[in-house]
């Protein structure tokens, strides 16, 4: 277990998180008038001794269960910021991987096969990075994101609209224990023991939106929850991107109702970069200066933004591989294994390559598994 200050604080903590409709911006005239969190604790009801006791239990069940109160330092700024703000967090996993720069990515439960790619290929290009992805866990588009960003080895939070210890739907425990384990967080604000009710995931979707630097709708019908989050996003002063689909697609009709209201169309992964790039940096430096605490090493931060800096397209078009690879390729059309042949790249890396060269508008796939270049 890993939790700020004596078992009383976390006691009042968790008391306080189970508080109904108690949110971070109201917190603070609270605690200025009692004092510390055990103080308005006790002067609230007591809360019940059944919960406490599961929250605590959960807690103590292994080193990567940690509760982060909106005093923590370890507690995400950006999400602090939002008039909403949890009062606690409930996290398993990396609690450090939260104050990393990340891109909400939602969508349909029901998407197409062609959302699901676009999805995984999408958290995979910015994963890979440097971004953290963060969405919900839901089935369809949210999990073709968590999977796209752990395929890259990068990192992703799942924000549950569940208890920490619960994983709905069931189907995707396997993808919750790989997203704890492999440096990402799972992160709910409910209580271990609350089950997944239809008016938590509302709840949820501005916790994404409120980690999130900006948030990607990839595929939404006009009644979807991720258009709730992408509201949300709006609302807390964030970017929102939308992938456009099909006037005749369902699922493309509130990407496409995003659109008109303001959201950025992104075609490729560069786009969002492109976006995100200068809020990235002043976010960081941001950050930096004003945090007493820092979750992170300056280290660690220079890291991040390396890797961001070397995903823009003008970077990455002094990167020695791909300029291999586009001298390979030339200006007619040429399949993977003429490719290998070519630059002496493994197929692997050719593969790899091509895909992120095509979400960036590169180059374009065409009929018998040729690529050829469009710019």
């Amino acid at each position: 277990m890993a939790v700020e200050g004596s078992q009383q604080a976390t006691r009042a903590w968790i008391a306080l998180a189970d508080a109904p409709g108690l949110t971070g911006d109201q917190l603070g005239p609270l605690l200025a008038h009692h004092g510390d969190a055990s103080s308005l604790a006790a002067a609230m009801a007591a809360p019940d001794p059944a919960r406490m006791a599961a929250a605590l239990a959960w807690l103590e069940g292994g080193n990567d269960r940690h509760l982060i109160s909106i005093t923590d330092p370890r507690y995400p700024r950006l999400l602090a910021a939002t008039q909403t703000a949890p009062v606690a967090l409930f996290v398993r996993g990396d609690p450090d991987c939260l104050s990393l720069p990340q891109l909400g990515i939602v969508g349909s439960r029901k998407a197409t096969a062609a959302g699901m790619e676009n999805a995984e290929a999408f958290a995979a290009h910015l994963a890979g990075c440097g971004l953290v992805v963060t969405s919900g866990l839901a089935l369809g588009i949210d999990t073709a994101a968590h999977g796209g960003a752990l395929a890259a080895k990068g990192r992703t939070i799942a924000v549950l609209g569940t208890g920490p210890e619960r994983i709905y739907p069931r189907t995707n425990e396997a993808l919750a224990a790989r997203i704890a384990t492999e440096g990402g967080a799972l992160v709910s604000e409910f209580l271990p023991g609350v089950p997944a009710l239809k008016e938590n995931f509302p709840r949820r979707n501005r916790i994404i939106s409120g980690l999130s630097l900006g948030t990607l709708v990839v595929e939404a019908g006009i009644q979807s929850g991720a258009l709730i989050t992408a509201r949300r996003a709006i609302e807390q002063g964030r970017e929102v991107f939308a992938i456009p689909g099909s006037i005749h697609n369902p699922l493309a009709k509130g990407c496409h109702r995003l659109i008109r209201e303001g959201a950025k169309l992104v075609e490729s992964a560069e786009h969002i970069l492109e976006e995100l790039g200068p809020l990235l940096s002043l976010t960081q430096a941001s950050l930096r200066a004003g945090d007493d605490h820092p979750t992170r090493s300056s280290k660690s931060d220079e890291a991040v933004d390396r890797r961001l800096r070397a995903a823009m397209p003008e970077t990455r078009e002094r990167d020695i591989d791909y300029g291999k690879l586009l001298d390979a390729l030339g200006w007619d059309p040429a399949t993977v294994d003429m490719l290998v042949l070519r630059s002496g790249l493994t197929a692997g890396e050719v593969s790899s390559m091509l895909l992120i060269l095509e979400l960036d508008g590169t180059v374009q796939p065409l009929a018998g598994g040729r690529y050829q270049r469009t710019r």
